[in-house]
């Protein structure tokens, strides 16, 4: 799969982050310009992980975005659906509980954690809106939400420079740098593919989150979007 869909195949989708996973950590930071270390330590900021309490930190693939939070006591659960990104993470932090699991059918019980968070994964799920109900879900009334996801830039030369990148010069250095070059002219389509930061709160809104905003990172080629659980 190498097209950007609306119809997402989650083997497929799967097969492919198993594909990119022994380089994935290093391409994302080359292929980021060094960005995504710091977009790391904003999603860090923002779940506020606390002393005993639960994360839930989807998406992780070899948890590399898992490990601040259990840096501050917290139990963190590394959860993906790629098998080949769980298997690279185990390698490397045998400690971590890391699980497979599907966003739209977490394999957790109702009320579960008190913060749930993916990164750079809700774009690549199937079903976003049955992906966002079933956080909802699993998360403690009075928990929290925080999804780090590539948006739109809000300076409208920079939009247009940003897009220039991403499907001209990412795939050139992608072939440089990984494993599997065409997952990231997937990836840089579906970002393209991807709604704006007004439409993802929408989207969190309708799935139950309440209090939701959102804080642009790096000229809105980043969001941060928060809401709570009532």
């Amino acid at each position: 799969m190498t097209r950007a869909s609306l119809d997402k195949q989650p083997h497929e989708v799967a097969s492919m982050f198993d594909d990119v996973a022994a380089n994935y950590d290093l391409t994302n930071d080359v292929l980021s310009l060094g960005q995504a270390r710091l977009w790391r330590k904003e999603v860090a900021k923002a779940v506020d992980a606390r002393p005993a309490e639960k994360v839930l930190d989807l998406a992780a693939g070899t948890a590399t975005s898992s490990l601040p939070f259990a840096a501050t006591g917290a139990y963190v659960v590394p959860c993906d659906f790629s098998v080949g990104m769980l298997q690279v993470g185990k390698k490397r932090h045998s400690w971590l509980p890391f699980t497979a699991g599907d966003a739209t059918k977490l394999p957790f019980r109702d009320e579960t954690f008190d913060a749930v968070t993916i990164s750079f994964g809700l774009r690549n799920v199937q079903d976003t809106d049955t992906a966002l109900r079933e956080l909802y879900r699993v998360t403690k009334p009075g928990g929290r939400v925080v999804i780090c996801e590539f948006s739109q830039p809000t300076w409208a030369p920079f939009r247009t420079v940003y897009t220039e990148y991403l499907m001209r010069a990412l795939p050139p250095v992608a072939r440089a740098v990984s494993s599997n070059p065409d997952a990231y002219v997937y990836l840089a389509e579906s970002i393209r593919a991807w709604p704006d930061q007004a439409g993802l709160a929408q989207l969190l809104q309708k799935a139950g989150w309440s209090n939701v905003a959102w804080r642009n990172l790096t000229g809105g080629v980043v969001a941060l979007h928060r809401g709570v659980r009532a």
